[in-house]
Order: structure tokens, then C-alpha cells, then sequence
């Protein structure tokens, strides 16, 4: 690398292309989305969606999603077809997701949002252990049960698969 690039990125005037950063990544023995994550600066507040078929679980949900990341944009949503609008028109960074929405799986919502977006982190939030199996297999990256509590949510913060700078 040459000082004049490395002086740039220093000063904010230019940012290493994609090889350069995957380069950095792997000398710096770290992920290269932390690096690209740390790197953002938008400033804006990054979305968090909460899916939920039961309009009580969601009104009930946001307050303690808006607690456990008080720099989220949190939204709710009782049906996949919003939830699908809203997805297609603006970036969200983490989605919690029910299993059970009625005649949509959740599984299915989760394949979906994935494969508009792979670089979103979606937690699993139910009543029911026994989907843990499947939902490992859809490219979650945590799992909660019913209710939300605001420490089991910032318990899996730490464990999202693309960290994400403001969401705490």
C-alpha cells in the first residue's frame, strides 16, 4: 500500500477499494464486515424490524426493543406482505421474526428477506423450543422465546452475524 491511499482513507477522502479492505481484514485477524460496519457513517439510525401476527406481542414488543437499542428506528408489522414492502424499500439491519403468522411461516419470511437482503440479521422470537432445528437451517442468527425481555435482546446483539454501529 502506498502512503498517499492510506493517508486518504485516514482523512476520510477516499475508502479502500473491496480487495484492499478484505486484505486489511484478514492482517488484522477480523471479519471484514466489522471493518466495513465500523466504517459506516451515515448516521442514520438503523432499522430494526419486529414481525409478529398478534398485534399485542408487537405493541408490546416495540417498547422493549426501543429500550434495548435506544439508537433503532423500531418498526412493527402483523403481516409479511408489509413486512415485504418495507424490506424492499429500505435497508434494515436486524429483524425479529415470529415463526407462527398465521398461514406464512415465519421460516419462509426469513428465506425470503435473505435472499433480498443476505447481510440482514434475523432473530427468531416464539413460544415454541421445538423450532429451534428449523430455524438454524434458514440463516438466522439467534433465537428467542416469548416474551421479549430487554437483557435477552441485548444478550443477542453480541452474537449478530453482521454487527451493526448504532444499535446500541
Amino acid at each position: 500500500m502506498e502512503r498517499p491511499s492510506v493517508a486518504n482513507w485516514e482523512a476520510g477522502r477516499r475508502m479502500p477499494d473491496a480487495a484492499t479492505v478484505y486484505q486489511i481484514a484478514e492482517a488484522l485477524s477480523v471479519d471484514s464486515s466489522a471493518l466495513l460496519s465500523a466504517a459506516d457513517d451515515s448516521g442514520e439510525a438503523p432499522n430494526v424490524l419486529l414481525v409478529d401476527d398478534e398485534p399485542l406481542i408487537v405493541t408490546g414488543g416495540i417498547p422493549v426493543l426501543q429500550e434495548a437499542m435506544p439508537n433503532a428506528n423500531v418498526v412493527g408489522f402483523t403481516k409479511p406482505s408489509q413486512v415485504l414492502a418495507f424490506f424492499s424499500e429500505n435497508p434494515v439491519a436486524l429483524a425479529f421474526l415470529d415463526i407462527e403468522l398465521g398461514r406464512t411461516s415465519g421460516l419462509e419470511l426469513c428465506r425470503e428477506m435473505l435472499r433480498l437482503r443476505p447481510r440482514t440479521n434475523v432473530i427468531y422470537l416464539t413460544a415454541f423450543r421445538e423450532y429451534a432445528f428449523d430455524a438454524w437451517d434458514t440463516g438466522a442468527c439467534g433465537y428467542l422465546l416469548k416474551p421479549l425481555e430487554t437483557e435477552t435482546v441485548r444478550a443477542q446483539l453480541s452474537r449478530l452475524r453482521y454487527p451493526v454501529k448504532g444499535l446500541l
